[in-house]
């Protein structure tokens, strides 16, 4: 019989932790709101923004940090292509073009010395 590894008790109990948050989270607004059906307009306007906040969240590190390391220097491909894109899809609000010009970028980038 071996000893559990207290990393592994740890990293459980992170899951489990977070599973109960996030259960905690989602089930708060159905019981606040749910008898009603109607979220405050402010609540409403303000979770508009949630799934593009998610998206920046997600992508940011890909377009920053290389192999663990902090980049952020001119030189850097995937920011610059990254940066471009915003701009795109900033000026166009078109996905299509967004990635585009982002993919088209990097791999222009990546290929011309």
């Amino acid at each position: 019989m071996t000893v559990a590894d207290p990393g592994r008790a740890a990293l459980w109990l992170a899951i489990v932790v977070v599973a109960i948050g996030t259960f905690v989270l989602r089930s708060s607004l159905i019981l606040l709101f749910g008898r009603t059906g109607e979220l405050p307009s402010r609540l409403r306007a303000a979770l508009r923004f949630v799934p593009a906040a998610v998206l920046a969240a997600l992508a940011f590190p890909a377009f920053v940090y290389l192999d663990g390391s902090l980049v952020l220097s001119p030189s850097s491909e995937r920011l610059v292509a990254g940066g471009l894109a915003t701009v795109v899809a900033w000026r166009t609000e078109n996905m299509l073009a967004t990635i585009g010009v982002g993919m088209a970028t990097l791999w222009l980038l990546s290929v011309v010395p």
